[in-house]
């Protein structure tokens, strides 16, 4: 999955922050409060970024921002999209979100 960079260099950039972090010059807290405030991201995801960034040598790229939504689905096609998250090692958010996209890309081409 390939997500647009906020900023790809640089000193203020969300991955440099990130890298920052990971080599202990900005505490934990810190760096998710600010990651969270500069690139309008929840501190749930701004955390998750830093995380990744602890095992990673090279910058982390921010996706945009998301909204949440509430989807109703099967419960068999739940299971499903459950099961393949943790098998794929994505989270059911980019699953929905990359299946939603390719349908709409889809249906541009037919008008």
């Amino acid at each position: 999955m390939t997500h647009g960079p906020i900023q790809q260099s640089g000193q203020g950039s969300a991955a440099e922050r990130c890298l920052r972090h990971a080599r202990g010059a900005v505490p934990l807290s810190e760096a998710k409060q600010r990651l969270s405030r500069e690139f309008d991201l929840s501190e749930r995801q701004a955390y998750r970024y830093l995380q990744e960034a602890t095992h990673l040598d090279r910058p982390v790229e921010v996706s945009e921002a998301t909204v949440p939504i509430t989807l109703k689905l099967p419960a068999g096609t739940a299971g499903l999209l459950r099961a393949y998250a943790r098998s794929s090692g994505l989270t059911v958010g980019a699953i929905v979100s990359h299946a939603v996209a390719a349908f709409l890309s889809t249906q541009r081409r037919h008008g």
